[in-house]
């Protein structure tokens, strides 16, 4: 995949990695199937299960992470890559931001 133009069918105009990044993440399925993969390889059908999507889809989103050197097919299914395993990481720490963000906010919303 070319960073700075984005996963097939999109990406940035910017032709920023970042907004590449972004548009691929921001694609229905993409982050479940990260969230999924992070214990470990899944088979097709097994990933399918934990996703919860459609075939086609996630057929698609599979062969995006791919391209983008995130997801690699091994011996038990799919599985992430290195770069995989640490965006997911990082998509941890995004996490965890994210709960504190909403705490905030809805502790917030009663002082206005």
């Amino acid at each position: 995949m070319n960073v700075t133009s984005g996963p097939p069918g999109g990406g940035s105009a910017s032709g920023r990695p970042i907004m590449a990044l972004l548009d691929l993440l921001g694609r229905r399925g993409t982050l479940r199937i990260l969230w999924e993969l992070r214990g470990g390889g899944l088979t097709f059908r097994a990933l399918q299960a934990a996703a919860d999507t459609n075939p086609g889809v996630l057929n698609s989103r599979v062969k995006e992470l791919r391209q983008a050197g995130i997801v690699t097919r091994g011996d038990g299914g799919y599985e992430l890559t290195a770069s995989g395993r640490a965006l997911v990481k990082k998509l941890v720490s995004l996490n965890r931001w994210a709960d504190e963000w909403a705490q905030d906010a809805h502790g917030d919303q009663g002082r206005t």
